[in-house]
């Protein structure tokens, strides 16, 4: 009988502009770019200079503190550009794609017949172990840590977020496959949704299934840890976004590395919300192209609402993102009477406006303005109303800001991600940015512990 687990705290946002439908285009890769900041934890090294050929799957980077840990190109072609940032840091590796694409060939291989050794050298072959996460420290792994158990969740549940069973269509045995394989190296539990009906995550084998009924963050995958698996200082965790295990599916099946994958194009200042396919590294203005209502005052998010990238920040299509949204900016705005003036048509987790008498299912045009300035922290328990965690969400915060290491470790920073405070940020009426601050706590207690 599969386990289900109801959580009664959090919050779910409902945007306008939510993609619906199936994938039925797809977003031509003339060029595409990786970016190594969307792989938490790794200091990229090259393993390509500007002009080189690369076919698909031959690795662009590697982790410096971990050589084999490499990472696949999604096309093949020449690379054309390595742009740097602040003390030569890589922020991308630029691959102009040829007209017909070479991969390279790992085999394919019956991952039944597997063992975990043999499965964890053939992703680290094919350059996408480095997909694969880790808590403590919500970071891209390395082989040599040993896990107890392996979590994917396959329940996408933030604003706008997009559905992971429009992405399972026609994807049902390689996600099975990539379930299988992982299952050689841990025990494997997958959290769905209790709405979620297809029979490839309903009756999975080789892994437990859990069902979460509860609203957003349920989806987060370290919630789902926090409710089934906690962990305890010295053990690990891998983390697998759903995507991504298609992604290993599909290597054992065909024994290419194929990196395209469905993803939602929403907002409110979406003409038409789609769901398209893409391969990762695809330029954003190519995703977006005539998709925008208008060009101006608007931000574009490489991911959603609450835990997205700026399009400034990043342009290409980031390994873990799942969603492209184009949301108000909020600079053009212009309001009688300011704060004081009564609301019908905004979103507030008190009574504060009238638009509580709506109901729940009400669609909001929420714009990117932050509507206060920083402020001291209050503690009012906001944070603990919305994070279904066995935490103190306010004191593990206050710890990290103080830089006690000590009650961080007590307070169990150890199980938390940043997007895990993602709904408790927007809810925080002293405007705190709180998955920069988890960010920065995860990363000082990293290089402690090391």
């Amino acid at each position: 009988m599969t386990k289900v687990i109801k959580l009664r705290k959090g919050l779910d946002i409902n945007l306008t502009g939510k993609a619906t439908g199936t994938a039925n285009t797809t977003v031509p890769a003339c060029e595409v770019a990786l970016m190594p900041c969307g792989f938490p934890g790794v200091i990229p090294k090259l393993a390509v200079r500007t002009g080189d050929k690369v076919k698909v799957g031959d690795a662009l980077f590697f982790n410096k503190a971990c050589p084999d840990v490499r990472f696949a190109s999604p096309v093949s072609g020449e690379v054309t550009e390595i742009a740097r940032g602040e003390r030569r840091r890589v922020l991308h590796v630029k691959i102009k794609a040829d007209s017909e694409q070479e991969f390279l060939d790992f085999g394919k291989k019956d991952v039944s017949a597997l063992n975990g050794d043999t499965v964890k050298k053939s992703l680290l072959e094919a350059g996408l172990f480095g997909w694969i996460n880790q808590l403590p420290y919500a970071i891209s792994t390395t082989p040599d840590t040993k896990p107890k158990a392996i979590f994917v969740s396959a329940l996408r549940d933030m604003p706008l977020a997009a559905d992971f069973e429009v992405e399972l269509q026609g994807n049902e045995t390689a996600f099975q496959t990539g379930l299988t394989a992982l299952s050689k190296m841990a025990k494997v539990y997958l959290g769905i949704g209790a709405n979620q009906s297809n029979k490839a995550l309903t009756q999975a084998q080789d892994a437990e299934v859990v069902i979460f009924d509860g609203p957003s963050p349920a989806g987060n995958v370290g919630v789902q840890v926090n409710h089934i698996s906690p962990i305890n200082k010295g053990e690990t965790v891998w983390t697998v976004d759903p995507s991504a295990v298609i992604f290993f599916g599909r290597l054992f099946l065909t024994g290419h590395v194929d990196l395209t994958r469905t993803i939602a194009v929403g907002g409110s200042e979406i003409k038409e919300p789609v769901y398209t396919k893409a391969l990762i590294g695809t330029p954003l203005s190519d995703i977006i192209k005539d998709k925008l209502v208008k060009e101006e005052h608007v931000r574009v998010l490489n991911g959603n609402p609450l835990t997205g990238v700026r399009y400034a920040d990043a342009p290409f299509l980031l390994p873990h993102t799942s969603e492209i949204c184009a949301i108000p900016e909020g600079d053009d705005a212009d309001e009688i009477l300011g704060w004081i003036r009564p609301r019908t048509k905004q979103f507030s987790v008190s009574h504060s406006y009238f638009s509580w008498l709506s109901g729940k299912k009400k669609q909001y045009n929420l714009d990117a303005r932050i509507k206060g300035g920083q402020r001291h922290m209050i503690m009012s328990g906001e944070y603990d109303k919305v994070l279904p965690m066995d935490i103190l969400g306010e004191y593990l915060i206050k710890a990290i800001i103080t830089g006690d290491i000590d009650k961080q470790e007590a307070l169990g920073i150890y199980e938390v991600s940043p997007e895990d405070f993602a709904i408790a940020e927007f809810v925080d009426s002293s405007k705190l940015p709180l998955q920069k601050i988890v960010r920065q706590g995860l990363d000082i207690l990293r290089k402690e512990n090391a």
